[in-house]
């Protein structure tokens, strides 16, 4: 992902190996609908303007289309602007003169209301049908574009792309279809290179190199002691997807039942078989985020070996006394805020599934509360605090003390918002539901 890091020598043998363009994912849905919710991009921008600038410069030297896609972490108008203008910058300072066109993929309320009237939107499970109230709910909405956004910004004389959302393997399969190559061989070879090295025995190298032709593709690891084998790149069809053998875009289904994977030598894989139907409605998946209340944190260390005995009878209890502390303290009922406690050191990942084996040595206690506003969410945790600091297991004769993480202690997490779209839209043609401009953002 654009921002996440890869070494320059990366960069420099992969152009040796003489590509036809440079893909890069600039974001995802992995960490949480925070990032669609508030506009706003999970890597820094001198972590974004450092890889940037190093494909900016390569793009430039091979003379080579560069697509970047899911601007901003969540490709919102917003981080398509915030990297256009970090890519302006960047070409100003190296004397750079590339084209440039930014994808916007957000989508209005008040437009998917009349498709949703016109029965054009339809759920994906595990939702149900659409509410008009969920839209209007949203902070904002994006939709997935497939390659055909892309395809127009580049046979329109751009040789940068700054995408809004879009699916991954769109990225990597615009410039080769807009080539003439076979949908079957270039959405797969999407596929496995949309993660970079991952498909590989190294991933921590960081890039991925695939050649596609008229029968397959071939795929190999841009770093020269890193490998591709058959099983690393067939493996990869099991990531992020539901069907190891079936994978939906927007204009159809990349099929690799009948894929066969052969090691052409000890780093590189061939791959040939691979099919791609196409459907006959092209559809848009949606993305929407909306404010799910406030939330502030604490964090407390436990030591006390009573509690680590049976950490859940101690939460058990802890709980209870919690709500009736607030109750005392503020007056509200349950129905006013609402809390979590994750125990790491025991089940805080896994929950109800862990297996339990043994007592943990210690315990961290994360106190999450959640309400209407922020200033109601902190002073619930400020009325929890001396449970949390104190409370005793019910056969303990002392009041045993623990320690907070930090002070104070009360840690404001600010607006937390929910995924709450997972819906696809009929789109009237490909490219219908996004915005093309030209250059860099007025405002960069």
């Amino acid at each position: 992902m654009l921002g996440g890091g890869f070494a320059e020598s990366v960069v420099e043998r992969g152009l040796e190996l003489g590509p036809d363009v440079i893909a890069v994912d600039g974001g995802s849905t992995d960490s949480g609908p925070h990032y669609l919710g508030s506009a706003t991009a999970k890597s820094p921008a001198a972590s974004i303007a450092r890889d940037l600038r190093l494909l900016l410069r390569a793009a430039a030297r091979a003379d080579i289309p560069l697509i970047v896609g899911s601007c901003g972490t969540s490709g919102t108008d917003a981080g398509v602007d915030w990297v256009a203008g970090i890519a302006a910058a960047i070409m100003a300072e190296e004397g750079l003169d590339l084209p440039v066109a930014r994808i916007y993929s957000e989508q209005r309320a008040e437009d998917l209301r009349r498709h949703l009237a016109a029965g054009r939107i339809h759920p994906l499970p595990p939702l149900g049908e659409l509410a008009p109230e969920t839209l209007d709910s949203c902070t904002h909405i994006v939709g997935l574009m497939g390659h055909e956004p892309i395809v127009e910004a580049l046979e329109n004389g751009a040789q940068v792309v700054l995408a809004g959302r879009a699916t991954d393997t769109a990225v990597a399969a615009a410039v080769p279809l807009l080539r003439g190559m076979p949908a079957g061989p270039t959405w797969h070879a999407g596929k496995i290179v949309e993660c970079g090295a991952q498909a590989t025995t190294n991933p921590r190298t960081g890039g991925i190199f695939a050649t596609i032709d008229h029968a397959g593709f071939t795929i190999e690891a841009v770093d020269p002691d890193t490998a591709c084998t058959p099983t690393s790149v067939a493996a990869h069809m099991l990531y992020e997807n539901a069907d190891p053998f079936l994978l939906t875009e927007p204009d159809g289904v990349l099929d690799v039942r009948n894929a066969t994977y052969r090691a052409l030598d000890d780093r590189r894989v061939r791959v040939e078989g691979s099919e791609f139907h196409h459907v006959d409605q092209h559809t848009i998946k949606l993305e929407g985020a909306r404010i799910a209340g406030y939330q502030t944190v604490s964090f407390v260390g436990v030591r006390e070996p009573l509690v680590l005995a049976d950490p859940e009878q101690w939460v058990e209890v802890l709980r209870k006394y919690l709500f009736l502390r607030v109750e005392q303290a503020l007056g509200m009922t349950e129905e006013q805020f609402d809390f979590d406690l994750r125990l790491y050191g025991h089940n805080a990942v896994l929950g109800e599934l862990d297996p339990g084996r043994g007592a943990p040595r210690e315990l961290g206690v994360m106190l999450i509360v959640s309400a209407a506003d922020q200033e109601t969410a902190t002073a619930v945790a400020k009325a929890m605090n001396p449970y949390l600091l104190h409370m005793p297991t019910p056969d303990m004769d002392y009041l045993p003390s623990f320690a907070f993480a930090t002070s104070p202690s009360e840690l404001e997490r600010g607006a937390a918002y929910e995924f709450v779209l997972n819906h696809v839209v009929d789109s009237p043609t490909p490219t219908a539901l996004f915005r093309i401009e030209n250059g860099a953002p007025a405002h960069a």
